[in-house]
């Protein structure tokens, strides 16, 4: 029975659902799938972005803009097509363009190998561009390297103990820059100096520990995450350990391997941090920027979801974003995902009212994540779930 029995205005905010839906395609189909259980429920889509994939068509939607085309080294050293969005004299970068996991196919997936590289030519080409401010939407990535790759395109220069230049093994993914005693930056801090560099990360981790670069998010960018060992995370993080110490703390004294947001996209975060960036959770800079907070003013109810609904959900990614924002207005939220794997005690305490799961029915996880041989109808999945959902929240 409906929670409502009557029309209901439905805000519908969702980021997108990765390696199968954008978060475009993501709201339609949790629209089409909730119109067919309530066809006369009043729709808006506001798809979403936390600073990942899908962070500058987001951003352009709303903002315009021009579209810059440039060609960046791609995770695995082959050049990629990627685009930056300027907007006067603000451009807005997505590392998931340069370094994203989507760039890499899955049997090749590796943060041993992949690099950062590719970033160092984004920012460079922003700069050159004009650029006076900088906003690096974080997420989505494929590499564990620290960023040492952005930092060796922007200038820097690595030396081992023995003191050789070994900038070039800092291009070889997270397997290679364990290598490196000491960085100098200052010939990338000149690069970007002058320019106020925004760091919008997806999560608020630190470099290091169990909920870092390594630690917390290494086991998914390889091909098979469910057989990673201990000891190849181990190595990841001694790695990017090693990249933290050449680093060491910024001219104002600051320690950015310990700095909210140092973790996000494989240490990426860490990098442009140590280069003089300042830290902002990148759901919070997409909110502002698409009005958010005003269309939620005008809805009932409000649904937002992603793949996976787990600890990362609740550390300043879409989910958490849009429902603190709404827990401001009173609104109810539901969260449509691919599995839920947080329980109803820990997503009620961040304003979440209700989350379902495509797992919930009888489905294999790796087919909802893409990782079945058999094709899947995602987009239809999900507006199943939609109408699942749409029964209890939706009106008459």
């Amino acid at each position: 029975m409906s929670r409502y029995g009557c029309v209901v205005r439905v805000m519908i905010a969702p980021d997108s659902f990765t390696g199968t839906l954008s978060a475009v395609e993501a709201a339609g189909a949790m629209a089409d799938g909730w119109l067919r259980r309530c066809p006369d429920d009043v729709i808006v889509q506001v798809p979403l972005s936390d600073g990942g994939p899908g962070f500058v068509d987001v951003i352009e939607a709303s903002r315009g803009g021009r579209l810059i085309d440039v060609t960046v080294t791609g995770p695995l050293g082959e050049p990629v097509a990627a685009q930056f969005l300027l907007v006067d004299t603000t451009a807005y970068i997505e590392s998931a363009q340069a370094v994203g996991l989507h760039l890499v196919p899955r049997e090749q997936r590796d943060p041993g190998r992949t690099t950062s590289a590719g970033m160092g030519d984004l920012v460079r080409a922003a700069v050159d561009a004009g650029a006076e401010r900088i906003i690096v939407g974080l997420g989505g990535s494929s590499v564990c390297d620290a960023g040492a790759g952005m930092l060796v395109r922007l200038g820097a220069i690595a030396r081992n103990a023995a003191g050789d230049d070994v900038s070039n093994a800092m291009l070889g993914g997270g397997g290679a820059v364990g290598v490196v005693t000491t960085f100098d930056l200052e010939p990338a801090r000149r690069l970007v100096d002058g320019v106020d560099l925004i760091v919008a990360s997806d999560v608020d981790s630190p470099l290091l520990g169990a909920r870092g670069a390594a630690h917390g998010f290494g086991a998914q960018k390889f091909a098979d995450p469910s057989r990673v060992l201990p000891v190849e995370l181990d190595a990841l993080e001694q790695a990017v350990a090693a990249v933290s110490v050449a680093v060491g703390r910024r001219p104002d004294g600051r320690d950015p391997a310990v700095a909210l947001g140092a973790g996000a996209a494989g240490g990426l975060g860490f990098a442009l941090l140590a280069l003089g960036g300042t830290r902002v959770p990148g759901i919070a800079t997409v909110l502002e920027q698409v009005g958010l907070r005003d269309h939620i003013a005008a809805a009932d109810v409000v649904v937002t979801g992603e793949g996976s609904f787990d600890w990362q959900s609740l550390r300043g990614k879409v989910v958490s974003g849009v429902a603190a924002a709404a827990l401001e207005q009173g609104r109810p939220v539901v969260v449509l995902a691919g599995r839920v794997d947080v329980g109803r005690r820990e997503y009620a305490a961040i304003g979440v009212s209700a989350a379902f799961g495509v797992v919930d029915r009888p489905l294999d996880v790796a087919q909802i994540s893409g990782d079945s041989a058999a094709p899947i109808n995602h987009a239809g999945l999900l507006a199943d779930l939609a109408e699942r959902a749409a029964g209890t929240w939706g009106g008459a």
